[in-house]
């Protein structure tokens, strides 16, 4: 049984087998409407669990559109209207009826812990669909959407600004580990990356650079990313923290320092006019809603990849 939690958790061989699946699998759906089911129907008479502990867009109508896309069902579950770890029902006890139910369970929680009790105690695999620690689908997804536009992702450089310290450069970090591109950080001192994954990064020889400037951070990049200044129940003083990262907002000016077929991501909901301009994101470089839909074929093929 395979779970799907953290990048660092996967080899590069399996990492790059689940890209290229996504790749063939969006290639093969041309002309087809977006909720037919893929040929083969590879998930066919099976179905997934989706618990949200967290309002979610792109990652509820993701998954439930590649579920159906491989042939099978999905069931939306919200936490205030199960047993889950509630009551006289644990954690472990939730797992153990949803394997008797369900193929596999995809779980969007605030705490990574959650995630990883839950999985020891299911029979059937877990995706991690976000957690505060890391949010994996979503770099497998940015990852595709990079290669599509630019080709291969090794060797090349990846820049992120803003919140250096948070799931989405966490997993980023893992990422250029397994994928072996370079990765520059722009951050505040203040919002650095922890020690766990600056030891992982050092363990796994990642090329990381980590600057409180963020113009030297985009020089020379191929891509450039942010994210919200203020996550989903972020328990930090809002606007204290919005002032420390104005200097890391992705512009025009920011935007210049990078390589001139450099392309723009951001893993959405946007704060625009916050971290990124609206001239950024709804310029010619912006690539977030091919990220947004690529969602679907990366998480199709991570789901492939966990049952088969």
């Amino acid at each position: 049984m395979k779970n799907f939690i953290n990048i660092s958790d996967c080899s590069s061989v399996e990492l790059r087998a689940i890209i290229e699946e996504a790749k063939k699998r969006k290639q093969n759906r041309s002309g087809l409407n977006k909720s037919a089911p893929d040929e083969d129907k590879p998930f066919e008479g099976k179905s997934m669990a989706m618990i949200f502990e967290k309002p979610s867009t792109r990652t509820r109508m993701s998954f439930d559109i590649a579920v159906k896309q491989l042939g099978g069902s999905s069931i939306i579950l919200n936490p205030d209207g199960i047993h889950y770890g509630k009551g006289e029902e644990t954690l472990k006890d939730t797992a153990k009826v949803l394997s008797e139910y369900v193929d596999i369970v995809m779980l969007r929680t605030s705490s990574h812990k959650n995630l990883e009790e839950f999985g020891r105690h299911l029979d059937v695999p877990i995706i991690n669909g976000l957690s505060d620690v890391s949010h994996p689908c979503q770099i497998m997804s940015d990852i595709l959407t990079y290669e599509e536009s630019n080709g291969s992702i090794e060797g090349k450089t990846v820049c992120w600004i803003g919140d250096g310290n948070n799931n989405m450069s966490n997993s980023l970090i893992e990422a250029a580990g397994k994928f072996n591109f370079k990765l520059n950080i722009g951050c505040p001192k203040k919002y650095s990356p922890n020690k766990s994954i600056l030891k992982l990064a050092k363990k796994e020889k990642v090329k990381l650079t980590i600057t409180s400037k963020p113009l030297e951070a985009a020089t020379g990049a191929d891509c450039v990313m942010t994210d919200k200044w203020v996550s989903m129940n972020d328990k930090v003083n809002k606007i204290s923290k919005k002032k420390t990262l104005k200097p890391y907002q992705v512009n025009k000016k920011l935007m210049s320092k990078a390589n001139s077929d450099a392309i723009f991501m951001h893993c959405l909901p946007v704060g625009r006019g916050e971290e990124v301009t609206n001239d950024v994101i709804d310029g010619k470089q912006s690539v977030v809603w091919r990220q947004a839909l690529n969602r679907v074929h990366a998480q199709k093929s991570i789901i492939k990849w966990c049952i088969d």
